[in-house]
């Protein structure tokens, strides 16, 4: 068989960080990998990077399988996307995964989509490959998705092949993160072992966290060219053992990489020599939920930390000169002095890097049960649900002012003169125009939803 893999490019209307970073679909050549062995023709494609219509492609690649990934944002494009693979060939099989599927399957019910991989991704989709090439039905196959059919258990382990890079060849010299450039991306762990309520990630595993062997995540590190890896693990500083032994198989091994990941306030404020010994071998930056300024809104979101815990935790990194990309949540009760207060905390603690976003109650944590009659944006209205647009009203701020003081708070942070001298001493014109390039789209879709809203006499 032909089997196409795509990845979608984002609606126009998503409010995205595909301006400012391109990541390699992971996901998809794990999918590649899984069934190389199985004598199929495997092709990756990357929709954010394609300029040529699906249509074409369909013609050129003449696929026999289609699978489709994406996040919520993607629910309304992939149904649309596979709308056109069954206009150009009703055969054709289409599936969709990946984490949205893997917690509310359901949404993405459609005529036009044969199957929807609710758990077990990797090898549910073997089995679902194999079917197909020996005539044998799928639709009973445990990981796939239908109406009332009981859910399985979801794996625990991962012993699956590397990732098949080689199926994006084309297209790696174009996956960055920010300043890290060129970007590879691997996965050590799964799941998160805490709580916090907003957190889509820990329904994924069902609430489970496993980790990989490091010796077989070295020896995947190893065969990655790349120097800059982005370790996309939801939580990789846990426990201070393992990332101590991580940084002991790189001493060993004398792997040169420069990393990104993800971690806890409370792990890096409580384990600084950790994190000293880690930054010696090539922790370049940690992103880092600071969530919050309120006390008492990280007791609202269970998150076991406070303002005292980030304050530490930014200082720790900075004393090992580790950049911190701290993401907030921003409350529906805000007013002018709470961004203003905000924006005073986040200079004091000499930030350069913020990720503002609207509280948004995901369907499926815990979160998500919120009074429907407070949302502004319907959830069908999928493309939005994207972290960045006001899905709630505010109780305290108009709309249109709401979107005005996200972009004063992002440039006041980021674009001060100390900020922006010290990331062009360290990373040069070309890198810095590009991430200002880049977040000049993401402000003018901001300053768009300003403008809708004053039309609507909301401020």
């Amino acid at each position: 068989m032909n089997i196409l893999l795509l990845r979608p490019r984002p609606s126009r209307e998503t409010i995205g960080l595909q301006h400012m970073m391109i990541c390699e679909p992971l996901e998809l050549e794990y999918l590649a990998a899984c069934i190389a062995d199985l004598g199929h023709q495997v092709d990756i494609l990357d929709m954010i990077l394609e300029k040529r219509p699906l249509s074409d492609l369909l013609a050129e690649f003449r696929p026999d399988l289609v699978a489709l990934t994406g996040y919520i944002s993607h629910v309304q494009i992939i149904k649309a996307m596979a709308e056109t693979i069954k206009a150009w060939s009703p055969a054709c099989c289409t599936v969709v995964g990946g984490v949205h599927a893997e917690v509310l399957p359901e949404d993405f019910l459609h005529p036009s989509l044969d199957a929807i991989i609710c758990a077990n991704g990797l090898s549910t989709f073997r089995d679902l490959v194999h079917c197909l090439a020996t005539g044998q039905a799928f639709q009973e196959l445990p990981g796939v998705w239908l109406p009332g059919k009981a859910r399985p258990v979801k794996e625990t382990t991962f012993s699956h092949p590397f990732p098949d890079r080689s199926k994006v060849a084309r297209y790696r010299h174009r996956y960055y993160y920010l300043f890290h450039n060129p970007c590879a991306l691997i996965k050590t762990s799964f799941g998160c072992p805490f709580q916090c309520t907003f957190c889509f990630c820990r329904e994924i595993t069902d609430h489970q966290y496993f980790v990989r062997p490091l010796a077989e995540v070295m020896e995947e590190l190893s065969q990655l060219p790349e120097q800059e890896i982005y370790i996309v693990d939801d939580n990789f500083l846990v426990t201070p053992d393992r990332v101590l032994a991580f940084c002991a198989e790189l001493e060993q091994r004398g792997l040169d990489k420069r990393f990104l990941v993800y971690g806890r306030a409370d792990f890096i404020a409580a384990h600084p020599e950790v994190i000293r010994r880690f930054a010696a071998n090539g922790l370049r930056a940690v992103i880092v939920g600071i969530e919050s300024c309120r006390d008492h809104d990280l007791d609202r979101f269970h998150k076991k930390s406070s303002r005292v815990i980030n304050e530490e935790a930014v200082a720790v990194l900075a004393q090992h000169q580790v950049d911190c990309y701290a993401t907030l949540i921003l409350d529906m009760d805000w007013t002018s002095t709470d961004f203003r207060n905000l924006g005073q905390w986040l200079k004091k603690m000499d930030l350069s890097f913020v990720n503002l976003q609207p509280f948004t109650p995901l369907r499926g944590t815990g979160a998500g049960e919120v009074d429907e009659a407070t949302l502004r944006i319907p959830r069908t209205a999928y493309e939005k649900w994207d972290l960045a647009h006001l899905v709630v009203r505010p109780t305290r701020l108009s709309v249109a002012g709401y979107y005005w003081h996200i972009i004063r708070l992002y440039y006041t942070v980021t674009f001060r003169p100390s900020s922006m001298f010290r990331l062009l001493r360290r990373f040069g014109l070309a890198e810095n125009l590009r991430l200002f390039l880049g977040s000049s789209r993401v402000t003018l879709q901001y300053l768009s939803k300003v403008i809708r809203n004053l039309d609507k006499g909301e401020l």
